[in-house]
């Protein structure tokens, strides 16, 4: 499996294959006549048939023309961009400028109730203070977005930080311990990072567990990932943003997650690395 996709994009665009088999089928159409009807070659009408091609609106508006099938075509452009919103490189998710890809995640944290977040690079952003956040964003816009709108994006992550303190909500952070380190602002800015935490930590609805670089480790670092109630997880890649909402790879995440927060450290622990890192900033 690449990179890119998971078992949940793949079973999706296959589920997708099917359906439009299924209206070929009842048409009473195979492959070369639908292609003709298409003005496609036939090779393109098996690869969408079989799921190695992704279809793309105009694709599936001539199949169903085709099909005689125009009443289906609604619902399949719905199921299209459902596969397409599984995966999304991050070119395309901030085309836009990064306001965009703070504001369109809002409704997703209002509705969840327990939030589970690994990080191994920087602190998540629930987590943020302003300055941290203007830094960290002002890299990723100087890496790959050509919008400046920095300072709209970190107003927006700002004020989803509202949901720590709204409702029942439960938080469970876990961080390497090289986040405590890792130098993605000025000293004071990340002096200021680390005593915000410190502050955190005492919140009754809030867990921060840090996974220490010395002692033997049972699991190997991964990928930044959210788990959403147990129904969604998102994770961050090189190149774009993956969302997964298939049950068994939910669970797959949720059992790493438990088995990263077993090497993590707590309270008075996670403190002692915390001032640690503040000492070494000095």
């Amino acid at each position: 499996m690449s990179q890119s996709e998971s078992s949940s994009v793949q079973q999706a665009r296959q589920m997708l294959a099917g359906r439009l088999r299924e209206l070929a089928q009842d048409a009473g159409l195979e492959g070369k006549g639908l292609a003709a009807l298409c003005g496609w070659h036939p090779s393109k009408v098996s690869r969408i048939a079989t799921g190695r091609t992704r279809p793309s609106e105009d694709d599936i508006r001539l199949w169903c023309a085709a099909c005689g099938a125009e009443d289906q075509m609604p619902d399949l452009l719905a199921s299209l961009r459902d596969v397409e919103g599984m995966w999304r490189t991050w070119r395309r998710l901030e085309r836009a400028g990064l306001r965009h890809s703070q504001t369109e995640r809002l409704p997703l944290y209002e509705r969840t109730q327990r939030f589970r977040s690994y990080s191994s690079w920087a602190f998540p952003g629930l987590l943020q203070t302003y300055q941290y956040t203007e830094d960290v964003l002002r890299m990723i816009q100087k890496q790959r977005v050509t919008l400046d709108d920095v300072a709209d994006a970190v107003a927006a992550r700002m004020e989803r930080q509202r949901v720590i303190r709204e409702g029942r909500r439960a938080f469970s952070f876990l961080v390497e311990e090289s986040v405590l380190r890792n130098s993605l602002s000025s000293a004071e800015a990340h002096d200021e990072q680390l005593a915000h935490i410190m502050t955190v930590i005492g919140l009754a609805n809030v867990s921060i567990g840090v996974i220490p670089m010395r002692g033997q480790r049972t699991r190997l670092p991964v990928e930044n990932f959210w788990i959403y109630d147990s129904t969604q997880v998102n994770v961050e890649l090189v190149s774009g943003y993956l969302t997964l909402t298939q049950p068994s790879e939910i669970e797959a995440y949720s059992e790493t997650f438990s088995r990263m927060a077993e090497m993590a450290v707590y309270g008075a622990k996670a403190k002692a690395l915390i001032n640690r890192a503040r000492e070494a900033i000095q």
